[in-house]
């Protein structure tokens, strides 16, 4: 997998399209003053989180005595799951915060923005090929940079989109999710059937 492969598949699992309306919710209850600050820092939270489980990823599954087909199988389950919520969207709110309240890590930084399944793919990333980990830095920060992008002119993208343009490209990316999660699942089998038993 290439850099810019790479950077289009977190892009998409991140899906920064379809937590705008979330975003928008969660920050339409912050002080305005403060809804810019708060976004910076759980963008970041999220950014610093993910480089955590990229260049940790390693011991981790050392650590809990993992095989990468492992994680490829479960990162397509999880991708797949994903993918079929943007596709067929379920009726439920936001996560629960009180008017005024301020967001600290969670949700908008976990699960949001650095979700279990983005998590998964960053450790099979760095599991995958540990020699290229500067390319797997450069597409975490390139997708993370579009995704910030996005989401700091949420109100842009929401007007000039709308409701059903939004819900369109959600779907659209969920298409191109379930595609990458299939593939991703067939590497893991495949690669569990070829390699010889531990």
């Amino acid at each position: 997998m290439d850099i810019l492969s790479a950077a289009v598949m977190l892009f998409l699992i991140m899906d920064p399209l379809g937590n705008l309306p979330i975003f928008a919710s969660i920050l339409r209850h912050i002080d305005p003053k403060k809804r810019r600050r708060v976004l910076i820092r759980e963008l970041l939270f999220a950014l610093a989180i993910m480089l955590l489980f990229l260049y940790a990823g390693e011991a981790i599954l050392d650590f809990l005595n993992l095989r990468s087909e492992s994680v490829s199988i479960a990162g397509g389950i999880i991708l797949f799951l994903i993918a079929i919520k943007m596709i067929f969207p379920q009726p439920g709110g936001v996560v629960g915060l009180a008017a005024g309240e301020e967001p600290f890590i969670v949700p908008m930084a976990i699960p949001l923005m650095a979700g279990p399944s983005i998590l998964a793919a960053l450790i099979l990333l760095a599991h995958t090929d540990s020699g290229r980990m500067t390319d797997w830095t450069i597409a975490l920060v390139s997708a993370w940079g579009a995704s910030a992008f996005i989401l700091m002119f949420y109100k842009v993208f929401t007007r000039v989109l709308g409701e059903k343009g939004l819900t369109a490209v959600e779907r659209l990316m969920g298409m191109v999710l379930v595609m990458l999660s299939v593939q991703m699942f067939l590497d893991g089998v495949s690669n569990y059937l070829n390699s010889p038993p531990h």
